[in-house]
């Protein structure tokens, strides 16, 4: 087996210069999301905000890790190496509550939780990503990053809280502060909470009462808020910035805007993202997937009757940011497309292969176009449909 010449010694003389089966272009300056260009270098830093473990996966869930997924293929595809981080949220009082009312402690009923989920990530072909922090494992980087943002003059400690000053936060991140108010009640935040000197400050810290987990900190005993969990596992694991910041377009505000403020308060590293990967989210009868809400498709339910693959693109074979409306039916749409994806691939090369081939590739550079990047594949068929099928993880 060669050495690829980019990781070689180099070569000396016009006779060692050939160029091998696996010498494709590099592309890593030509991703472009969401209108910019995205230029990379080896390793791209994927972080993934995942879930938080107390109900078993839907449908809007896996839309937005399928997403990431393809996402990191695709940069994999331009050439550059990929490190990916996909968090687990398993300090949050919505999960607490969760556990309790199954008579069982937090943290075994989220590993519990989480193994469900997993097993519908491998089902679904998503790579399992390289960082998986879980909050109560990185406590200590939550109160690292509290003490980082009050000797910043970017946070205050009251009664026992440690509040970050957000009060520019929804300006920043392009919301009206009524807009703001709306989402951040809407997320669980507390804006009208009268120990804050904002309505858009939010907690680092808090106390915790005697149903809630607790750990010491300078300022007590107590439990991490949830956009300082994040904030601080990425810096952990990524240190200062990220390539792109990926989730479910609900977490834009207050979440990622949030989380985005603290990490670049700490750090006065800016932007803490250079990109985002807002994935649209998925309805059912007109309203947003969501437990609260009570009209979920679970991933599992789908599978007992529905290959993977069909599943998987019914997920990608759209824009990536919009949302839009399950419906059963569309599952067998999709694989009627995917078999004729498959008899595409089957057939023999045109005589210019690589060209069609090249077209994919760009379609997906350009904003993760899968839906162009499909019609092309299925037209030409050969090797356009057999890259796209690896590129999708769809073989």
């Amino acid at each position: 087996m060669g050495v690829h010449p980019m990781s070689s010694s180099g070569v000396i003389g016009q006779a060692g210069r050939v160029t091998g089966p696996d010498d494709g272009p590099v592309r890593s300056a030509e991703l472009r999301l969401a209108g910019r260009r995205l230029a990379l270098v080896s390793p791209a830093r994927l972080y993934v905000c995942g879930i938080t473990p107390y109900d078993v996966t839907h449908l809007g869930h896996a839309a937005t890790f399928v997403w990431a997924d393809v996402a990191a293929s695709v940069i994999r595809m331009s050439g550059v190496e990929v490190r990916t981080c996909r968090n687990v949220t398993d300090v949050d009082d919505v999960l607490t509550r969760a556990a309790g009312q199954h008579g069982r402690h937090y943290d075994e009923f989220a590993l519990s939780q989480e193994y469900l989920f997993e097993q519908d990530m491998r089902l679904l072909g998503v790579r399992r990503p390289a960082h998986e922090p879980r909050a109560r494992h990185h406590i200590s980087h939550v109160v690292q990053l509290g003490m980082a943002l009050l000797a910043a003059g970017e946070a205050y400690e009251r009664d026992g809280h440690v509040f970050f000053r957000g009060g520019d936060v929804p300006e920043r991140a392009g919301f009206g502060r009524d807009t703001a108010l709306a989402l951040s009640t809407q997320y669980g935040d507390q804006p009208d909470d009268p120990l804050r000197d904002d309505p858009f400050d939010v907690p680092v810290w808090r106390p915790s009462g005697d149903s809630d987990p607790a750990w010491p900190s300078p300022w007590g005993w107590g439990r991490p808020g949830w956009h300082a969990e994040c904030a601080a596992m990425a810096l952990c694991a990524f240190g200062a910035s990220v390539d792109l910041l990926a989730g479910g377009a609900d977490l834009a505000f207050p979440h990622h805007a949030h989380q985005a403020a603290m990490a670049e308060g700490a750090t006065s590293v800016r932007p803490f993202a250079r990109s985002r990967l807002n994935v649209g989210a998925v309805l059912k009868d007109g309203t947003k997937m969501a437990k609260s809400t009570g009209n979920l498709t679970l991933v599992s339910e789908l599978l007992r009757d529905h290959p993977p693959t069909a599943l998987r693109l019914l997920l990608l074979d759209r824009r990536w940011s919009e949302p839009w409306e399950f419906r059963l039916e569309d599952l067998a749409a999709a694989a009627g497309r995917l078999e004729r994806l498959y008899a595409a691939a089957g057939r023999a090369d045109r005589a210019e292969a690589a060209a069609p081939t090249a077209a994919v590739s760009e379609a997906l550079l350009d904003n993760l176009d899968v839906p162009t990047a499909l019609d092309i594949a299925e037209s030409e068929g050969g090797s356009a449909a057999r890259h796209l099928l690896g590129v999708l993880s769809l073989g």
